[in-house]
């Protein structure tokens, strides 16, 4: 589910950003703080899963090695 997050983030930024450059082809201040904050939203889905694979995989990985 988490893996699945992080590609509709992945799929809602690419979106956005090409919305972007349709309405605004020129470069513009402002649509790069759109696109910055939109990459920023994919990256903090990834740390997302990975903490929730960590919660996940931790205890199973140290429970085999002990």
């Amino acid at each position: 589910m988490a893996s699945g997050m992080v590609l509709m983030a992945e799929l809602l930024n690419t979106g956005l950003e090409v919305l972007v450059d349709l309405v605004s082809p020129d470069i513009h201040p402002k649509a790069k703080i759109i696109k910055d904050v939109a990459a920023a939203a994919v990256l903090v889905t990834a740390f997302t899963a990975v903490v929730i694979g960590l919660v996940i995989f931790l205890p199973k990985i140290f429970d085999y090695a002990a």
